[in-house]
């Protein structure tokens, strides 16, 4: 098996966890990782046993594939160079900050035959990867996912930080094209939208009600499906799948008996389990299922969310509502 030759660019919070599942991997050789902040690469470097670099382009010639977990704004001008190069990608949600970068993104790779892979993360939880075979035509779908605030990704709307999760996962499960859109959002502790619902009709009539927060006091990440004969609720955080079938059979109250099956999950690793998938198609030049066309999909909802809420903060309601900037 020959040996892959990787590296990681950006090595804060999300970054640093990509360099330790590599360096963890049979096959592959961490090269470095590379971050602008010297002491946090060579502490990561350390922690797994390669070298630091301050500037990611020493990484060109000495990389088959790498990670890149920098901030979204530089994920365009990053991501080209090393497709440039002849380099596959692992590139962080979202995938760039507009629709024309991301089409760029697309077609560098595409003119190179190289790997585009966008972490999309909860497509690698097992609850997620246990419901598919369960679906069958989404009529309805619910989706909440509820976070406590935490001082990281605030500088971006909850859309782009949470909401994007699940629009990429319900894209994925309904198979028909957006119709309309409807949003509402505000902004509470920060300075950008920090809780955010979009109903999202699609043409085939289904319908898809998704709720964001980050400024909860508890963590709940759920999404339940309802189609014809049957339910799904996810549970993404204690990883379990419900799924509930009708029978023939009625109750005395006429409603049809119901057939619950409950399935529960060790906790997994969903980022090892991605990284794990990135560097098999790395090796057997295969397409990943969330390539960049799948990530500019998510991105172009998202951000038609984003500008409908923007547009809806315009209202009186929301004039004094923005909290001071400091």
């Amino acid at each position: 098996m020959k040996e892959i030759n990787v590296g990681v660019v950006g090595v804060g919070y999300l970054g640093r966890f990509h360099a330790h599942k590599y360096a963890a991997l049979e096959g592959v050789n961490l090269v470095a990782v590379a971050d602008t902040d010297p002491s946090q690469a060579r502490k990561v470097a350390e922690e797994c046993g390669c070298s630091a670099v301050t500037n990611y382009q020493e990484l060109l010639s000495k990389v088959d594939a790498v990670s890149i977990a920098v901030p979204t704004s530089y994920h365009h001008k990053v991501a080209g160079e090393f497709l440039d190069a002849g380099i596959d990608v692992l590139l962080e949600k979202p995938m760039t900050v507009t629709l024309q970068e991301a089409d760029d993104l697309i077609d560098r790779a595409s003119r190179k035959e190289l790997i585009l892979q966008i972490g999309h993360l909860e497509r690698f939880n097992p609850a997620v990867q246990a419901m598919e075979p369960c679906l069958t035509t989404p009529v309805f779908i619910e989706s909440n996912r509820i976070a406590t605030f935490k001082n990281r990704g605030v500088d971006v709307d909850v859309v782009l930080d949470l909401m994007i999760h699940d629009i990429d996962i319900i894209l994925n499960i309904v198979d028909s094209p957006i119709e309309t859109i409807h949003t509402v959002g505000a902004p509470v502790a920060t300075e950008n939208t920090d809780i955010a619902n979009a109903r999202l009709i699609f043409e085939n009539g289904a319908t898809a009600n998704v709720t964001v927060s980050r400024i909860s006091r508890t963590n709940v990440r759920q999404m339940r499906i309802f189609q014809p004969g049957s339910y799904i609720n996810v549970d993404f955080g204690n990883r379990k799948v419900m799924t509930i079938q009708l029978s023939d059979e009625l109750e005395e109250n006429g409603m049809p008996k119901q057939v619950v099956d409950l399935t529960t999950f060790d906790d997994g690793d969903a980022l090892l389990s991605e990284i794990t998938t990135f560097v098999g198609h790395v090796r057997n030049r295969t397409k990943p299922a969330v390539s960049g066309v799948e990530g500019r999909r998510a991105l172009d909802v998202a951000l038609q969310v984003m500008a409908q809420i923007k547009e809806h903060q315009k209202l009186d309601l929301f004039k004094d509502f923005l909290p001071a900037k400091s």
